[in-house]
């Protein structure tokens, strides 16, 4: 795997919309003036890709725009770095387009950048995955470097600050805090920070081994569980039932019936035989999907033998600690083996604050002394 040089001060990151548009919106204007605010002060020049900007409409209707903005950014010899805005739901759409263009294959390969984004960015990690890049799964420039506040969550800011060095011997460890996901992100709330509450659970190991050790692999249940369900299409008109005011920032439910065909394709989600001895870390996103739902997720990812091939898993803290204690049993009775290491409660993917995780990195973890180790 093609590991991407640290970021370093002077280096210009390109700013990318693969799912959601919605950086490009106007009620997203004064977010976009904090993130650059915030990249300058890491010392990195912000540089937005062709169709960064477009809005919501555009983007969705035009997923081989987005396939160009990336192909662009990895051909550009000035561009260190690839961050995502934010996640959305259909950056599947992307993938025929890159994967099989050739020359964005081999700049990839020969070219590594460090790609960072979380959630439907699940889709892009998988595939770096299949192309032999390491990248990194944990905060979006929308949600961390143009966090409302002062400043950056002082976790997350952490976290960011950790992909200039090397990761190896970093650990990570709870946060003191957690925080709630805000109502609203309009520009009246700019200097106010989240509602935060003092973490009282910290690394849960649900059971299993307290220590285990295995490469980093995994991303969004969500995206990942959409990968193997056969009726995505259904899930999605039911979620634009509920959120009709959100229908133009998403692709009509029959596209979804493709997502199946097209990750089998190009074989986006692992084999079982390429999870043999991984640790999946796993996480739910902002939709807070039902216990149901994950069990029906879990149950998919049982089928594909994920569970009998993983030496242990970490699974991100609910946003708002939402459906915890139920999730928590859904894990134990879905994998079926008490003896399969589960840490629960880790602070990456949606639950704010955010850790970074390296694809591919060689982790220990080790519950009793609650620490995630990365060699």
């Amino acid at each position: 795997m093609r590991t991407p040089v640290p970021l370093k001060r002077g280096d210009k990151v390109a700013i990318i919309s693969l799912s959601s548009g919605m950086l490009g919106e106007k009620f997203a204007a004064h977010e976009v003036e904090i993130g650059i605010r915030r990249l300058r002060a890491f010392g990195l020049e912000p540089v937005f890709t062709k169709h960064a900007l477009s809005g919501v409409e555009f983007i969705c209707k035009h997923p081989e725009a987005r396939a160009a903005d990336l192909k662009d950014a990895f051909l550009d010899p000035s561009i260190k770095g690839v961050i995502t805005a934010i996640g959305g739901i259909d950056s599947f759409r992307t993938l025929p387009f890159l994967m099989e263009d050739p020359e964005l294959i081999r700049a990839v390969q020969e070219q590594p950048k460090l790609f960072l984004g979380y959630s439907d960015t699940t889709n892009s990690h998988l595939m770096f995955h299949r192309l032999g890049l390491q990248t990194f799964y944990g905060q979006a420039f929308i949600t961390d470097l143009a966090e409302l506040a002062e400043d950056m969550l002082p976790y997350s800011k952490e976290q960011f600050e950790s992909l200039f060095s090397p990761y190896h011997g970093r650990k990570i460890t709870p946060s003191e805090y957690w925080y709630e996901e805000r109502e609203s992100f309009s520009a009246e709330f700019i200097g106010k920070p989240p509602v935060s509450h003092r973490e009282q659970h910290g690394f849960e190991l649900l059971q299993g081994s307290p220590v285990f050790r295995g490469e980093l692999l995994g991303g969004c249940i969500d995206s990942m569980g959409d990968m193997l369900l056969s009726d995505v299409r259904g899930f999605m008109e039911a979620f634009l039932k509920q959120h009709p005011d959100q229908a133009n920032a998403y692709p009509s439910p029959e596209v979804f019936d493709t997502q199946g065909e097209i990750v089998r394709k190009y074989g986006i989600f692992p084999t079982k035989e390429e999870w043999q001895g991984k640790i999946l870390f796993a996480e739910t996103s902002e939709l807070r999907i039902s216990p149901e739902q994950l069990r029906t997720y879990l149950e998919a990812f049982r089928a594909e033998g994920v569970f009998s091939a993983v030496s242990g898993m970490i699974v991100g803290k609910p946003i708002d600690e939402c459906f915890y204690e139920e999730y928590k049993k859904v894990w134990t009775e879905t994998v079926d083996d008490p003896e399969l290491p589960i840490l629960y409660n880790v602070n990456f993917g949606h639950g704010a604050p955010r850790a970074i995780l390296p694809y591919g990195a060689e982790a220990v973890v080790n519950a009793d002394k609650q620490e995630i180790v990365l060699l």
